[in-house]
């Protein structure tokens, strides 16, 4: 593959920005000895990683709410083990 034709490991990312926050930010990287662009960018990967977790738990939430719904349907398999189960905990076939 020739050189022009490689893809850039790095891509700029531009925006706009109020010059007065920009200065402070600035500021405030300095103050921290991190450069803004780094802190830009681990800013990016901790709203990127939250969006991911919050949508891992919006559907573990979904399946529960389907899994609860089908063990509290008597005439579903899932009900029929629950049911075993607990009748297993009841004549204590599973204590310790």
């Amino acid at each position: 593959m020739s050189k022009t034709a490689q893809i850039s490991k790095d891509q700029k990312f531009n925006f706009r920005i109020d010059p007065e926050l920009k200065a402070a930010f600035v500021a405030a990287a300095a103050a921290e000895d991190r450069p803004a662009a780094q802190l830009l960018r681990d800013f990016m990967r901790g709203f990127v990683a939250r969006r991911a977790r919050l949508s891992y738990a919006a559907q573990a939430r979904a399946q529960s709410r389907l899994i609860a719904e089908r063990t509290s349907d008597p005439a579903s398999d899932d009900y029929a083990s629950l049911m075993e189960l607990g009748r297993a905990f009841d004549d204590d076939e599973l204590a310790g």
